[in-house]
């Protein structure tokens, strides 16, 4: 008994084509599917923003006040009069709160400027998951179609045997049944694959994508290994950058509130005529706001923004410290994995080999053969989902230290 149909070939072991990215979309398209997302396009904005805030609190709020009043009084005995009353005032920032507002300005920008860069980043890990999601599922399914294939002619095989009475209709049913089992996996990886590039053209319509998904390529460890890239994540941070800002920014806001304690004065000039013009004059008006409970109040609210902001420091430190460590251990004990289950693959082939040698001499019964090709085929799925997976990871590395799509 011979059934050579049910053998998958070893696509594994063929190296892809050499290429500046393999298993990767176009460098070029994606920065320009990043630049267009919405996030990334919002960020921009808010960096606008804060520019035109920090302009804003460099200048001041203190503007020239116009006021005037016009009085036509009647005396008796005197007659009539017309009389009015001009001022001009301005506030005046007490020295040291024109710098706390330029610094609260700074600062600003440079926390906005650090969440757009990293509102990228987002956009980027996103389009990296939906990329594999799709790729992952499509390399599955090439897997669960070829194995359908094979099933396929293995049963009209036996099934011409049946007829020619040299097989049992058990062994056509034993086959029929691994058929509709491969059947049933290829309509749920193709599925995951539709659905997966349906998320992918839905986030980033920018992004041409090719009519097929591209197959994925043994993952490859960077030139000088994993840890100089999870150094770079830590280095390279913008969440870290970023929080610093905002610690420092509400520190500034901090101090500026302390001396807010005390307002700013107002100086003006007033010019008035009285009874007709009979008396005119030209003098200095002065004002000051005396503060009180509810400016301390302000200023100890201040304070504790200004703990609380780098408390959230310390802790996005410990988070990018994390995210560093796990990209590394991830991709790290992924690329491993998919070692494993390349072996193991070479290992099932193998033991198929044998087991169809043995079918041939009548050794080996169609079930026990029928079983080895579910664990060749399982294999194959084993495989390409660990190779998804290692480059998968790697990739992430790769983005979260800025080596890959983030390098400008």
């Amino acid at each position: 008994m011979r059934h050579r149909h049910l053998l998958l070939p070893v696509m594994v072991l063929v190296a892809a084509p050499l290429a500046a990215e393999p298993g990767l979309p176009d460098e070029a398209a994606v920065v320009a599917a990043l630049s267009d997302h919405p996030s990334v396009v919002a960020a921009r904005a808010r960096v606008a923003a804060a520019r035109a805030e920090a302009r804003a609190g460099a200048i001041g709020p203190q503007e020239v006040t116009f006021s005037g009043s016009y009085t036509k009084r009647s005396i008796d005995m005197a007659g009539k009069f017309d009389e009015f009353d001009v001022s001009l005032t301005r506030p005046f920032r007490l020295p040291g709160k024109g710098r706390l507002d330029r610094q609260i300005g700074e600062f600003g920008v440079v926390e906005a400027e650090n969440l757009a860069e990293d509102a990228r980043h987002q956009a980027a890990l996103v389009l990296m998951g939906h990329w594999f999601d799709w790729l992952g599922a499509a390399a599955e399914a090439r897997v669960d179609e070829q194995a359908v294939t094979n099933y396929e002619a293995a049963l009209a095989s036996i099934q011409r045997r049946v007829e020619l009475r040299d097989a049992a209709q058990l062994d056509a049913d034993q086959s029929a049944a691994a058929l509709a089992g491969a059947r049933a996996l290829a309509e749920q990886s193709s599925g995951r694959e539709r659905v997966a590039r349906g998320r992918l053209e839905a986030h980033y319509p920018g992004l041409a994508l090719p009519a097929e998904a591209s197959e994925i390529p043994p993952p490859r460890l960077p030139d000088g290994g994993l840890e100089p890239l999870r150094a770079q994540v830590l280095a390279n941070s913008h969440e870290i950058a970023a929080a610093d800002a905002f610690a420092r920014r509400m520190a500034s806001v901090a101090d500026r509130a302390v001396r807010e304690r005390t307002a700013d004065p107002s100086l003006g000039l007033r010019l008035f005529s009285e009874r007709g013009g009979e008396e005119r004059g030209v003098g200095l008006v002065f004002s000051l706001p005396l503060g009180g409970g509810h400016r301390a109040a302000l200023a100890d609210r201040a304070a504790a923004q200004s703990s609380s902001a780098q408390a959230e420091a310390a802790l996005v430190r410990y988070n990018a410290h994390e995210v560093a460590n796990a990209d590394f251990a991830e991709a790290s004990y992924r690329y491993l994995g998919w070692q494993r289950a390349r072996e193991g693959l070479e290992a099932q082939m193998a033991a198929l080999a044998r087991l169809r040698r043995g079918n041939q001499l009548g050794e080996i019964d169609l079930a026990a053969l029928l079983l080895g090709e579910r664990l060749v085929h399982d294999a194959y799925r084993a495989e390409a989902i660990a190779r998804t997976e290692a480059l998968r990871a790697i990739t992430k590395l790769r983005i979260d230290s800025h080596e890959l799509w983030l390098r400008d």
